[in-house]
């Protein structure tokens, strides 16, 4: 039977809704933007910028996540100027370049490779680990056989340029990272035209994309921190730690200081504050606050950002300290956004 009272107050909370959608699609703050059923890729750091470029040929031709995140990752991979990515990495403290990445499709298919070395690209063969074996992670020896076996090259990764670099901090052995090279050497850029790619870039590179059938992918790669113990492993190819994507929330990645990100499964928790209804940034600053909690005094040597994409295409990230950016390409522009951080 029709109730007048029922249909007047069901048009009123439509009415209302409809406002309320469009009053938040005003705010132009980067975490409330919504692309919805659009292509979008976003990386961490500004070397990011030609690692979405190169994803976005396949994103923006309609192509697959999975395949945008992959060949994005290979750029860092290959830039000779990137010491903390690929080929170029720093070795560790006895001159071994070992490399870790890992990858996760829409299915939530995973693969993952550690302490890998002599090839130019983790990220593809953590690819084929989730195609082609039972298993999740391949590590050392094990994981080369497997690359050789399925026709990677076998290379030298240890550069001239990286091999100077390590003697020069043999003479001391002094191990302490230092975070923000990009911020203490070029200061906070917000624009891609006016932030150099060049040898202090730093860091993982974390990439996440959402193709134009709204599946998210994502991928993530490293060399570690330069001058670490034989056989430490971060948080870059650990699945839920560096990388995690739940097709049906969003994904998140990180960067920083590894140890920390694993000791809170930082980028499943990022994505589980999504599933509650947090948006990205927030998703991220909460779980940075887990960080704070175990580190409660201000500490200049730590540093961990965390950067997410959600379903409805909104992206937004957060930080420890200043200097942490990111990456973003759309149809709607092309950016490297300065993360807000806990210590502002």
């Amino acid at each position: 039977m029709f109730n007048r009272r029922k249909f007047l107050q069901s048009s009123l909370l439509s009415s209302a809704g409809l406002v309320f959608t469009k009053k938040n699609l005003a705010n132009n703050h980067p975490s409330n933007k919504i692309i919805t059923n659009d292509p979008i890729v976003i990386s961490t750091w500004s070397f990011g910028k030609a690692a979405n470029d190169e994803a976005w040929k396949t994103l923006g031709t309609g192509g697959r996540a999975l395949d945008a995140v992959e060949a994005g990752a290979k750029i860092p991979e290959a830039d000779m100027n990137n010491h903390s990515v690929g080929r170029a990495g720093y070795p560790d403290r006895d001159g071994h370049v070992t490399l870790d990445a890992c990858i996760m499709d829409e299915n939530g298919g995973c693969g993952s490779v550690m302490c890998l070395e002599h090839i130019a690209h983790p990220i593809s063969v953590a690819r084929l680990v989730m195609e082609k074996t039972p298993h999740v992670v391949l590590v050392g020896d094990g994981a080369l056989q497997f690359a050789l076996a399925n026709g990677f090259k076998k290379e030298e990764l240890l550069t001239p340029e990286s091999e100077k670099a390590w003697k020069e901090w043999l003479k001391e052995s002094n191990y302490k990272p230092v975070i923000n090279i990009e911020e203490k050497s070029y200061g906070n850029k917000t624009t891609a035209s006016n932030i150099p790619v060049g040898p202090n870039n730093h860091d993982t590179i974390g990439i996440i994309a959402m193709d134009t059938k709204g599946n998210l992918s994502g991928a993530c790669t490293t060399s570690g921190m330069a001058f670490k113990m034989r056989g430490r492993v971060g948080d870059s190819p650990i699945v839920g730690a560096g990388l995690f994507v739940d097709n049906e929330i969003g994904a998140a990645t990180s960067t920083g200081l590894g140890e920390e990100v694993i000791r809170i499964v930082g980028s499943h928790l990022v994505v589980e504050y999504m599933r509650q209804g947090l948006s990205p940034e927030d998703a991220c600053k909460k779980t940075v606050e887990r960080i704070i909690k175990r580190n409660p005094q201000k500490r200049d040597d730590l540093q961990v950002g965390f950067l997410a994409l959600n379903k409805k295409g909104e992206f937004g990230a957060f930080a420890i300290q200043k200097g942490f950016v990111y990456s973003v390409k759309n149809n709607n522009e092309e950016k490297i956004y300065s993360s807000p951080s806990w210590f502002d």
